[in-house]
């Protein structure tokens, strides 16, 4: 008889050895630590994997499971996110035996019908259910358990790989020669299956993305990780949504609600936490939320992302919860793939960008799995450039309140507790820096204050959790006294934190820069007022005029204050941003019939005014010209293969390393232009002027606009303005997104301009200057050319 090398912990029950053929029968391997969710054998030799299954229920099913996969090696990508520790969507799976096949079936429980068993049997049937793989049956026991072979389904490209890989390339197809089940990899628990497979897809145009990063780019491979869990058991409280709560929900929609009811049913997103003691008011829990810190992310970061991380704590704690939250690093012997662990991952990527946090959620009721966090790496440095890049290299790693790293650890502690949050269940709130730093799930600034002339960071981020963070714990969370519901105590919380003002604005109204909603910004500090933009270029004044090899550390090169200058050069962007909402912006809350929130008001005429006056002076030639001393100094040059972290992150030159004055100028003035003229903003301005006239509209905008870059073109740099200006314009006017009746407008506009210009006077750069740009935009021809030629680009700024 052959005999099977079994891997050193398989665990194997002995109904599922009383199942298998005499030929392939094994030694049972008794479990360790309580029984397995399911009985599983592994055959190294032939890379199956052998589940058993119970015997078949009322329904035909012969077992329901959640099921999980995610990424336990990742592509390293910015743009094409397949992330190391990256989590799939969560599908409720069951097998149904078909003849001598077993179907691996996703269910589709987002469609139900609350009311007797045909009722619900009704809604089932009128949508569809995926059949994902058809496995082997191996054997059937005379119970009517029966033993397949899941490992052809562990290959399959659950977590959308391909796609991910053909959104940046083109041909990516798994290989299914080139990918197999791991045997070796499984483990077994009282509630969960850990098992993985290996993936491999293929391409003979894989693109420069992937071309950069894989040894070879025509075959990329992953190890993909696959989780069976036990549906949860009964007890969970879902929370219904409410648009006040500042939480994430899960989408069900039931069709047996009573008529007049909502057919669509929210359910707030959370763990389950009870009390040890329901009735009192603080009590122990029978189990605490821990996340688990990744042990790959190195000191000084490690600690640090435990202490961001736990403060959480201090939310749970003031709602009622004693030690409830937790965090901690990763054992050295866990998997963070494993579903019993909630995972702060540390993942590197070839350049810079976002980090994210979700979770395994049951698709039925909302509950919270498993938290799972992705951290990038490259963020934290960048914000190092950026600090060394205001107040110089001298201080990093010192300690002091101006250390570049001391700064970037404090905002890795706010990041770290960020993520965590949506994990938990919570939304943005950009309105927290609003509120003096009301909630870790805002997207914040560095805080940067000027004393004696110069820059300090010492306040650059909080420490500890907000208060509107202890509110959404509380209604997330917080837990009634006996024989109070549940969901009329949230609402009732909901409405008093509207009666306290407790501001809360999200993705939705702020994401884009083009939005409306005053306040609703991302990477600002303060009021987001004119004020704040003002300060923020009295900051970024200093910073040019101290802007040197100083922010340079020792051996560094040169080259390098091309990289450290842009953050700097852009430091504005984000208020620029948030200014501009005033404009044509609309104050407004998320609010239900009954709560305690304001109606609806336009920004006044004199704070839009202000937002005016405040951007157009962000387009006077003084703020956009490039200390003539930076100019050479920004040009010295680099050599090497070519670095995909630095070559993203500067501006164009005027050949080679030979930096360009009028780029930089052209780049910051597309900031404000790119604001200022959104078509989006347009509108509203011409509708608001519109229904009441003391608001400022679409004319006056255009006005104050031109008549401050056409006021003097005698230098090259206020010709840049003055021309970037005009074809913005004119490629507004072009936009589709642009309404008719606005692009009418703009085309009126540029017909004065281009009369007018084309009838200048004099024989000076600035007036040559104007008859040709009068002519060029008479001739709709030559405007075309001129749309057509690259504009220079903006370096990234998010994230950071």
């Amino acid at each position: 008889m052959r005999k099977f090398k079994l891997w050193s912990s398989m665990v194997l029950a002995g109904t599922a050895l009383a199942s298998l053929p005499a030929a392939a029968q094994l030694a049972p391997v008794p479990v360790r630590g309580g029984g397995a969710l399911l009985p599983v054998a592994v055959d190294p030799a032939d890379g199956r994997i052998l589940v058993t299954l119970p015997p078949a229920a009322e329904d035909g099913t012969q077992g329901r499971f959640l099921y999980a996969s995610s990424l336990k090696t990742g592509l390293g990508s910015a743009p094409i996110r397949l992330d190391h520790g990256m989590l799939g969507d969560t599908q409720v799976l069951a097998f149904r035996r078909l003849g001598g096949k077993m179907a691996v079936t996703f269910e589709n429980p987002r469609f139900v019908a609350t009311g007797d068993a045909n009722i619900q049997k009704g809604a089932r049937e009128n949508f569809p259910y995926s059949v994902v793989a058809m496995v082997d049956i191996v054997s059937t026991a005379p119970t009517g358990a029966v033993t397949v072979n899941i490992a052809p389904f562990l290959t399959l490209d659950a977590m959308n790989i391909a796609e991910a890989l053909n959104g940046a390339a083109k041909g990516f197809r798994r290989v299914e020669s080139l990918s197999a089940a791991d045997p070796t990899s499984v483990r077994v628990f009282p509630d969960n299956i850990e098992m993985e497979a290996v993936q491999t897809y293929a391409s003979d145009t894989p693109g420069k993305e992937i071309s950069n990063i894989a040894p070879d780019p025509r075959q990329v491979s992953f190890t993909v990780h696959h989780s069976l869990v036990r549906l949860p058991g009964p007890g969970f409280v879902p929370r219904r949504f409410d648009i006040r709560s500042g939480t994430h929900a899960t989408q069900i929609y039931d069709f047996g609600t009573p008529l007049g009811d909502d057919v669509l049913v929210q359910l707030a997103n959370h763990f389950r936490l009870d009390k040890a003691d329901p009735g009192a008011a603080r009590s122990r829990v029978r189990k605490p939320i821990v996340f688990y810190i990744d042990n790959t992310a190195p000191e000084p970061v490690r600690s640090a992302l435990v202490e961001g991380v736990s403060w959480w704590n201090q939310a749970f704690d003031a709602a009622g919860y004693i030690d409830a939250f937790q965090a901690r690093v990763l054992p050295a012997d866990a998997d963070p793939q494993d579903v019993r662990y909630n995972i702060v991952n540390w993942d590197a990527r070839l350049t810079r960008s976002w980090s994210y946090g979700g979770g395994i959620i049951d698709p039925r009721t909302g509950e919270i799995i498993k938290g799972n966090v992705v951290l990038e790496g490259l963020r934290l440095r960048q914000d190092i450039i950026l600090f060394e890049g205001l107040v110089g290299a001298a201080g990093t790693n010192s300690g002091g309140p101006n250390d570049p790293v001391r700064a970037a650890l404090a905002r890795i502690r706010q990041l770290g507790a960020h993520e965590v949050g949506h994990a938990l269940g919570f939304v943005h709130n950009f309105a927290g820096s609003l509120q003096d730093r009301s909630t870790v799930m805002d997207y914040p600034f560095a805080r940067m204050s000027l004393k004696d002339g110069r820059i300090d960071l010492a306040d650059a981020y909080a420490s500890g959790i907000g208060s509107w963070d202890k509110f959404t714990v509380d209604w997330l969370y917080g837990q009634p006294a006996p024989g109070i519901d549940p969901d009329q105590d949230a609402a009732r919380k909901a409405t008093a934190i509207e009666a306290a003002d407790m501001r809360y604005l999200t993705d939705i109204d702020g994401r884009s820069d083009d939005l409306g909603v005053p306040g609703d910004n991302m990477w600002t500090e303060g009021d987001d007022q004119p004020a704040d933009l003002e300060q923020m270029m009295a900051v970024r004044r200093v910073a040019l005029a101290n802007f040197g090899p100083g922010v340079l550390r020792s051996g560094e090169p040169l080259a390098n204050l091309r990289r450290k200058f842009v953050p700097v050069w852009l430091l504005h962007r984000y208020e620029v941003a948030a200014i501009g909402k005033i404009l044509g912006g609309l104050h407004y809350r998320y609010a239900v019939v009954g709560g305690n929130s304001p109606e609806p008001t336009p920004v006044s005429g004199a704070e839009q005014r202000a937002a005016l006056d405040a951007l157009l002076a962000t387009l006077a030639p003084r703020e956009l010209a490039v200390p003539a001393a930076l100019e050479l100094q920004l040009s010295s040059g680099v050599n090497g293969r070519p670095d995909p972290q630095f070559d993203t992150e500067v501006l164009d030159n005027a050949g080679a390393a030979v930096f360009d004055p009028l780029v930089a100028a052209d780049v910051g003035a597309q900031l404000t232009l790119g604001t200022l003229l959104a078509p989006a903003r347009l509108t509203r301005l011409h509708l608001q002027h519109a229904r009441d006239a003391s608001l400022p509209g679409l004319d006056e905008l255009l006005d104050r606009l031109t008549a401050a870059v056409l006021a003097s073109t005698s230098t090259a740099l206020e010709r840049r303005i003055a021309t970037r200006t005009i074809l913005t314009l004119a490629r507004t006017a072009r936009d589709p997104g642009t309404s008719p009746d606005i692009a009418a407008v703009l085309q009126g506009r540029l017909a004065s301009l281009a009369a007018r210009m084309a009838d200048t006077r004099g024989k000076d750069a600035g007036a040559a200057w104007q008859r040709a740009t009068g002519a060029m935009l008479r001739d709709e021809d030559a405007l075309t050319r001129e749309l057509k030629r690259p504009v220079p680009a903006v370096p990234p700024g998010m994230p950071i």
